[in-house]
Order: structure tokens, then C-alpha cells, then sequence
């Protein structure tokens, strides 16, 4: 067994004790920018299924080049631009951060006759440094935000502020996994998805509701730098 296999069985094994802790199903998206497709593949002949990119040139280079039965998800800030090329290789995205970017989105995706499934990006600490709806700007932005059909809403997405150890930053997904029930209360629809959690907290994360663990370091090792 490669040690990614071995990386990949670990983390899968904490991933479903704390998803019994909480009790319910939660999915790992491993992630693997800046990792060949050599490398991937590793993880994929583990039995590996969903891989997550942040940038489209690495993902058009990468996925062609691995079995066409992988789920491969956006997960990095997505530009205008590049939505047109994004969403044919992308059906899954994490990282729809404003009103102008997801009317944009929704336009692209009808027609392109493509249905993505959709993360709302949340900057929940308000950082300069990061994108993302604020609170306030989803619960005033909702109810357009779930008429735009040609997108299928699946939750809240979150990078909390770096925290100097994994149970400091419970109190911002807790804040998140709040901020979702409040939304599927005031809309009457259903927003059951939360992409919360990396390498260094997804077992907090997913005490606090997360459906979903972006983990890429704890399978693949420290990232590769990329110029």
C-alpha cells in the first residue's frame, strides 16, 4: 500500500468516527491542486472518488488524464472569465462569493444546458483578505439567489480565520451551521450542504455540521509549491 493509500485510510477512518460523533453522513473531497495526475491516481486506485481543484489551467490539464468516473469539484475563487470553461469539466462548486457572480453562473449554465451544483461562499469573519457573502448580505440576497434555477443550491461554504489550533475555530462553523438553519427558516427551502473543514480541523468541522471536508495535506503530504 503507497503511503497515500495508507494517508487516505486514516483520514477516512477519522472522518467517519466524527461523523458518528454528530450522526450523520459526511462526504471527504480530497484535494488535489498542485498534485500531478501520477499522484492522484494513487488516490484514486485507493477507491477514491471526489477531487477538488482552484484552478482551472491544473484542473484542464489533469482531468483528462484520469478515469471519466471522478467527481471533481471547484473549490477555488472562481473568476467570470473562466465560468464558461469552469463549469463543463466542474459539476459540483464551492465558491459562488457574490449576487453578480452567481446571476453570471446561472446565465453561462442555461446556456450551456448545465445544471452545477452550487456552494454559497461565506466570509464569516469578515476578512479584507477573503471573498464571500457576508450574513447580512445572504439574508438580504436569498430569495434572489433561489430563483436563479439554473443552479442547484446545495448549502454554505466557509474558510474560517486561521485559528491557532482546531477548537478555535469551532465558534466559526457553529456560526455558519447557525446561519444555515436561520436561511432554510426564513426561505422555506432546503440548504442541507456544508463545505467546512481542511487538513487541520475537518473533525471540529464536522461536529459542527459540516457535510462536506475539503482534506488535502493530510493525504498527499505538504503542498507543492507552485510559481
Amino acid at each position: 500500500m503507497s503511503h497515500i493509500a495508507e494517508n487516505l485510510e486514516v483520514v477516512r477512518g477519522r472522518v467517519a468516527e466524527a461523523a458518528k460523533r454528530r450522526g450523520h453522513h459526511v462526504d471527504l473531497l480530497v484535494v488535489s491542486k498542485t498534485w500531478p495526475s501520477e499522484i492522484v491516481r494513487e488516490a484514486v486506485e485507493a477507491g477514491q472518488v471526489l477531487f477538488g481543484e482552484n484552478r482551472l489551467q491544473e484542473g484542464e490539464e489533469k482531468i483528462p488524464n484520469l478515469p471519466d468516473d471522478l467527481e471533481w469539484h471547484f473549490i477555488g475563487g472562481l473568476q467570470r472569465n473562466k465560468i464558461r470553461r469552469v463549469l463543463p469539466l466542474f459539476p459540483v462548486i464551492h465558491s459562488i462569493s457574490s449576487m453578480k457572480l452567481a446571476r453570471f453562473t446561472n446565465r453561462v449554465a442555461g446556456e450551456l444546458g448545465l445544471v452545477p451544483k452550487i456552494y454559497l461562499e461565506v466570509n464569516i469573519g469578515a476578512e479584507e483578505s477573503k471573498h464571500g457573502f457576508s450574513p447580512e448580505e445572504l439574508r438580504a440576497g436569498l430569495e434572489e439567489v433561489l430563483e436563479l434555477t439554473n443552479l442547484d443550491w446545495q448549502g454554505l461554504m466557509c474558510i474560517p480565520p486561521r485559528s491557532e489550533t482546531p477548537e478555535a475555530a469551532r465558534v466559526w462553523f457553529a456560526k455558519v451551521r447557525e446561519l444555515q438553519s436561520e436561511l432554510e427558516s426564513t426561505s422555506g427551502r432546503k440548504l442541507p450542504g456544508l463545505s467546512m473543514g481542511m487538513s487541520g480541523d475537518f473533525e471540529v468541522a464536522i461536529e459542527e455540521g459540516s457535510t462536506i471536508v475539503r482534506v488535502g495535506s493530510a493525504i498527499f503530504g505538504p503542498r507543492i509549491q507552485q510559481p
